[in-house]
């Protein structure tokens, strides 16, 4: 068969004969490219998906805590014995840790990156050809189609009833038609025709380079997570420096009979106030995450995103390529009305010639219904999803011309026609329907579906993904809710949702039948799951509906009708195989296409979030207690019970490794809001529980102790004291028990005890236990301490619920 009439730039019409399609521009020849490339003019914007190494290094190292600490382990190497330094080794291990992991989840996002670039085609020598987007030059000849993205700015060449989304450069909704001369600008992409472009700007004098850049880097920030940290750090900061300063004067000015060991308690006073490994073990715990979901093909373009989708509960699909595969089979062919059947397999074999890019439906009737008779498209009216249907008129060899329709039959044809009762029934089934009809009018007019007389039915029957029913279960069991939104009659998507056992899918909504106000419709979606007959702009407000009620919302979809809703989802997720313009706009992509990774990466985000808390608790727990001590140390003019070793001997056990190990483990817990206000409950009583025991314990040992020696003894029951209460902050902190949950807490109570009885450690932390009766007693009083934690936690979840 002849392919379709060619519009030329001058609007002549060219009739090509056979295959090759001669006249339209061949591009830049390779001396051509070659010449460009030597002046430079290429597009050399960067696709970055993560941070470059030295900024990885850099965000490491060159932080506030790095810095004062690093000041004070300084201060010790010189006025102490190595063990009093150790705090500053732990801290260039952590940092170490922190750059290794990062550039492992650097690595693995960069493989990743370069596994979901776009490849745009280009025409050279008059060929087309996929390339990087790296390689285009100056001048280069681009060619578009259905769901392509706009990859640097240009001009319109060719224009086959091409139209244009622009809305995430003007906000504009409305597809924009482009006409040859046109300008078009990066960052934009196709709904509807096809064409082509010459390149007039590249590299970063496009206009959308530098945001494309800035929305793929890598990020640790813009999330509550990180927002409620730095929140946290903030005011840990104010606090410290007004408790190191009295805790300063009260040493070294009241106690002036030793400076060193004055200097020496100082800086064991300030170093805990400090939750450095807070921050390190949240990047550790993004970037563990970033490498695990790589190893599924999950690109995580948008860091936070793992941390958003944990607090997601509610997930919008599109049906097509989300719940069903991307193919189709044509399994049936209905002629109406007494049209010949092989008649009508002529106009759907010419049909399919009509689009050069067709869509899944359009491939299906190709496939079944291939092209053999001399019919000629002379003008072409591509699928839209706001339209619902395609056109296309022919010449038909034998002097006669037609124009047809092929599209959702509820939408061409009026209400209560007998035909739609037939359609019903074969929705009901799960089946796909749609109706060729032929029309008088023309394919520009606004009118073209009025009046067009329904030809025949192509059933087609969508190939269901093997592992949507398990998770779609998945996301029951999590409660979390699944709204199927998609273009299809709502019977049939209905239909496929009942046969994954989807809750809800009984009851499903024509959107066409949706309220337009933002409040009705919210009511609407939280009391329906599955709808149908959706335009683009009407999933965008179904999102903004439902986020309206206080829902976070993640949207999938692999079409370029999703790209609206994608963009202003809490989280959008692209599968790999989905259009350019897709994978642009979402924080996640799923590469293998499988939709069966979703809950791989919720489950990465609410063991992150959920982990950190916990964590954070530790950390912060921390922080209150040395706070609190000091400023009773200086209310009460004594000496700083603890040197640094004994301080960082402490952290160790009760924080440093059972952090690192709480942090990395399993969590299912759906993530929930208010990080700061849910830490803070449990750290703050916590905190002063430690420090009121440990005191108590200091103040008795002073009076029992005396003669030389005794600060040495006070500090050792001291330390003992607050060992056992920051063990059972652990110990509830590390509920629900495993069994390496308690095999973590017996170890690290078991290294303490082995500090107490083995001589030369005792020596190295000056950790000995003089007697029995104060030791006793400090036991006893952390038990109390432990007891009042339990009940005072427990009040806390009664009177400030999470």
């Amino acid at each position: 068969m002849t392919q379709r009439a060619k519009i030329d730039t001058d609007g002549s019409e060219a009739e090509a004969v056979g295959p090759p399609v001669v006249h339209r521009p061949a591009g830049l020849t390779s001396a051509e490219v070659a010449e460009r490339v030597a002046r430079g003019e290429i597009n050399d914007v960067p696709v970055r998906s993560s941070r470059s190494t030295k900024d990885i290094v850099r965000g490491n190292v060159f932080t506030r805590f790095n810095a004062i600490i690093g000041v004070l382990w300084v201060i010790m190497l010189i006025v102490a014995p190595i063990q009093d330094s150790l705090f500053g080794f732990v801290i260039i291990a952590n940092t170490g840790i922190g750059i290794i992991q990062e550039l492992r989840a650097k690595k693995t996002l960069d493989g990743l990156a370069v596994i979901g670039e776009a490849k745009p085609t280009v025409r050279r020598d008059g060929v087309a050809a996929e390339l990087s987007t790296s390689e285009i030059v100056l001048g280069d000849l681009i060619e578009l189609g259905p769901g392509d993205k706009v990859v640097v700015d240009g001009e319109v060449a060719e224009a086959d009833s091409l139209e244009i989304d622009e809305s995430l450069l003007t906000g504009e909704a409305d597809p924009v038609v482009k006409k040859p001369g046109d300008l078009m600008m990066s960052g934009s992409f196709v709904v509807a025709g096809g064409g082509a472009f010459t390149a007039t700007k590249v590299g970063r004098e496009a206009y959308a380079a530098q945001l494309a850049e800035e929305a793929s880097r890598f990020t640790l920030v813009h999330s509550e997570l990180r927002t409620g940290i730095s929140t946290i750090l903030k005011y840990v900061t104010w606090m410290m420096i007004p408790t190191a300063i009295g805790l300063v004067i009260s040493q070294l000015v009241v106690k002036d009979d030793n400076f060193k060991d004055a200097i020496a308690r100082t800086v064991g006073g300030i170093v805990p106030m400090i939750p450095e490994g807070l921050v390190l073990l949240t990047s550790v715990a993004f970037a563990i995450g970033v490498v695990r979901l790589g190893r599924k093909q999950c690109l995580v373009q948008e860091l936070p995103a793992i941390e958003g989708l944990a607090r997601v509960d509610v997930v919008c699909l599109d049906k097509t390529g989300t719940l069903t595969e991307g193919g189709m089979d044509v399994t049936e062919l209905r002629p109406l009305g007494g049209a010949d059947e092989t008649y009508v397999r002529t106009v759907l074999g010419a049909f399919g010639e009509s689009d050069p890019r067709p869509n899944a439906s359009l491939q299906a009737i190709i496939d079944a219904y291939p092209d053999t008779v001399e019919w000629r498209c002379t003008e072409a009216l591509p699928f839209s999803s706001a339209r619902k249907y395609s056109g296309a008129a022919f010449s038909e060899g034998n002097g006669e011309n037609s124009t047809w329709l092929l599209g959702a039959p509820d939408v061409l044809l009026p209400a209560g026609d007998p035909t739609l009762t037939e359609i019903d029934h074969l929705n009901e089934q799960g089946l796909r329907v749609l109706l060729l009809a032929r029309t008088a009018n023309e394919l520009d007019s606004p009118e073209v579906a009025t009046g067009a007389h329904p030809t025949a039915l192509v059933v087609l029957e969508q190939r269901l993904r093997p592992d949507a029913a398990d998770t779609l279960a998945y996301f029951a069991d999590q409660n979390v809710a699944t709204k199927v939104i998609s273009g299809d009659n709502a019977v049939s998507v209905g239909a496929v949702a009942g046969k994954l056992d989807m809750p809800g899918a009984a009851n499903t909504v024509d959107a066409r039948t949706l309220p337009t106000d933002r409040e009705e419709m919210a009511k609407v979606l939280d009391e329906n799951a599955v709808f149908g007959r959706v335009t683009p702009q009407q999933k965008r407000d179904m999102v903004a509906a439902l986020q309206s009620h206080g829902h976070t919302v993640a949207m999938t979809g692999d079409g370029v009708n999703d790209v609206l809703a994608l963009k202003d989802a809490d989280i959008g997720v692209s599968m790999g195989s989905g259009s350019e313009a897709t994978r642009a706009v979402a924080q996640i992509v799923l590469l293998n296409n499988s939709f069966a990774t979703l809950p791989s990466v919720v489950a990465e985000g609410r063991r992150v979030i959920g982990n950190i808390t916990r964590v954070a608790t530790l950390f912060l727990t921390k922080t209150v207690y040395s706070v609190l001590l000091a400023v009773l140390v200086v209310c009460s003019q004594v000496e700083y019970p603890f040197l640094p070793r004994h301080l960082t001997l402490l952290s160790t056990l009760t924080i440093g490794i059972p952090a690192f190990f709480l942090a990395l483990a399993p969590n299912k817990e759906r993530a929930k809001p208010n990080f700061v206000r849910r830490v803070m409950r449990y750290a703050i009583p916590g905190g002063v529980i430690a420090a009121a025991a440990t005191f108590t314990t200091y103040l008795l040992a002073r009076h029992h102790y005396s003669g030389e020696g005794a600060l040495e003894a006070e500090t050792s029951a001291a330390t003992l004291t607050l060992f056992l209460v920051s063990m059972w902050v652990l110990a509830i902190i590390a509920r629900p028990y495993t069994w390496w949950r308690l095999t973590l807490v017996a170890t690290m109570g078991g290294a303490f005890l082995l500090v107490l009885v083995v001589p030369w450690l005792q020596d190295f932390f000056a950790l000995k236990l003089v007697g029995t009766t104060l030791p006793w007693a400090a036991v006893a009083i952390a038990a109390a301490g432990g007891l009042l934690l339990e009940v005072a936690w427990r009040w806390v979840d009664r009177r400030f619920p999470a």
